[in-house]
C-alpha cells in the first residue's frame, strides 16, 4: 500500500517536471519567434512547426505499426482549438512584444475555472480557486492592468481563451486513457493542414528568406511543439486541470525572462513581481482546506 502511494507521488513529481518543461520551453519561443517573423510569415511559420512535428510522430508511429488516422475526431477538435491558439498569438507578435504576448497569453488561467464550472460542470477546490486568483492578480500586475492595450493584445486574448480550452478538452481526453503519442500526432497534422490551406487561400508567402530562420523552424518544431506537447498530454492522464494550469501559468514568466535577457527587451520591476505572484499560486495550489484535507473535487 505504501509502496503504491509512493508510485504515485513519483509519477505526479514526473508530471510536473514535464509540465515546467512545456511552460519553460515555450516561454522561451515569444522572443525566438517575433525574431523570426522578419523572415517568414506568421501564418506559414505555424504550418510547418507543426505539420514537421506531425510528420515525425507519424513516422515513428508507423515504424511500431501503429495505426494513427482512428479516432480523429476529438484530435479533430484539439487541433482546431491548438491553431485558435497560435494563429493569432503568432500574428499578434508582429504588433506587440514578446513579454506583452507572453504575460496576455497567461491570462488563460482566469478562464480555466470559469469553464470548469460553465462547460463541464466540475467544480475546483477552494485552495485551487484562490491560487487561480493569485494568479490573475499576479498577471493583472504582470501586464500593468493592459495599459496601452494593442491589437496584438488583442489577437494574443482569443490566444488565452482558446488555450484554456485546448487544456481543459486535453484533460477529458487523455483521463478516457487515449494514447498521447497519438493523439498529439493526429492534432498536430490537423494544425498543420489548417494552417497551410489558410495560406493557399490567401495567398501568403510560403518562403523563407534566411538559414537562421530555418534552424529556428526546426528548433520549434522539436523541443516546443513535439516534445513539450507530447510531456502535457502524458502528464493530464494524471494531473487535476487547474493543476496543470497554474503550472503553465509560470510560462508568461520565462518569457518575460527570456524576452527581458536573450530578447534584449527592457527589465520592467512590476512584472518580476508579477511573476512571484504566480510562484506564490503554485504554492497554494498543492496545499488542502482544511488543513489535512486530502480531496480534489477535480482530480480523476
Amino acid at each position: 500500500m505504501r509502496l503504491g502511494k509512493i508510485q504515485e507521488k513519483y509519477k505526479k513529481r514526473l508530471a510536473d517536471l514535464g509540465l515546467l518543461y512545456a511552460a519553460a520551453i515555450w516561454g522561451s519561443t515569444f522572443f525566438i519567434v517575433k525574431a523570426v517573423l522578419d523572415d517568414i510569415d506568421p501564418v506559414v511559420l505555424v504550418g510547418y512547426r507543426f505539420l514537421l512535428a506531425g510528420s515525425i510522430l507519424l513516422v515513428v508511429l508507423k515504424l511500431k505499426g501503429r495505426s494513427v488516422f482512428t479516432g480523429m475526431g476529438r484530435a479533430a477538435w484539439l487541433g482546431f482549438l491548438l491553431w485558435m491558439l497560435y494563429i493569432p498569438q503568432t500574428i499578434g507578435l508582429k504588433y506587440t512584444t514578446a513579454s506583452n504576448s507572453g504575460f496576455i497569453t497567461g491570462l488563460f488561467v482566469a478562464f480555466v475555472p470559469l469553464f470548469l464550472l460553465t462547460i463541464f460542470r466540475r467544480k475546483p477546490t477552494r485552495m485551487e480557486l484562490i491560487a487561480s486568483g493569485i494568479s490573475m492578480i499576479g498577471l493583472w500586475v504582470l501586464t500593468g492592468g493592459l495599459v496601452d492595450i494593442n491589437i496584438g493584445d488583442m489577437l494574443t486574448l482569443i490566444a488565452a481563451v482558446t488555450y484554456a480550452l485546448h487544456l481543459l478538452y486535453s484533460d477529458k481526453y487523455m483521463k478516457t486513457g487515449i494514447d498521447p503519442y497519438i493523439i498529439s500526432c493526429q492534432q498536430f497534422l490537423v494544425v498543420g493542414v489548417l494552417s497551410i490551406v489558410t495560406a493557399l487561400i490567401f495567398d501568403l508567402p510560403f518562403t523563407v528568406t534566411s538559414t537562421g530562420a530555418v534552424w529556428m523552424i526546426l528548433f520549434l518544431t522539436i523541443f516546443p511543439t513535439l516534445l513539450a506537447f507530447v510531456f502535457q498530454m502524458m502528464a493530464q492522464k494524471i494531473a487535476s486541470p487547474l493543476r496543470v494550469s497554474l503550472i503553465f501559468a509560470l510560462e508568461p514568466v520565462f518569457a518575460g525572462l527570456f524576452a527581458w535577457t536573450l530578447g534584449g527587451e527592457q527589465f520592467v520591476q512590476h512584472r518580476a513581481l508579477g511573476g512571484l505572484l504566480i510562484f506564490l499560486a503554485l504554492i497554494v495550489s498543492g496545499l488542502s482546506w482544511p488543513p489535512g484535507s486530502k480531496k480534489h473535487l477535480i482530480e480523476k
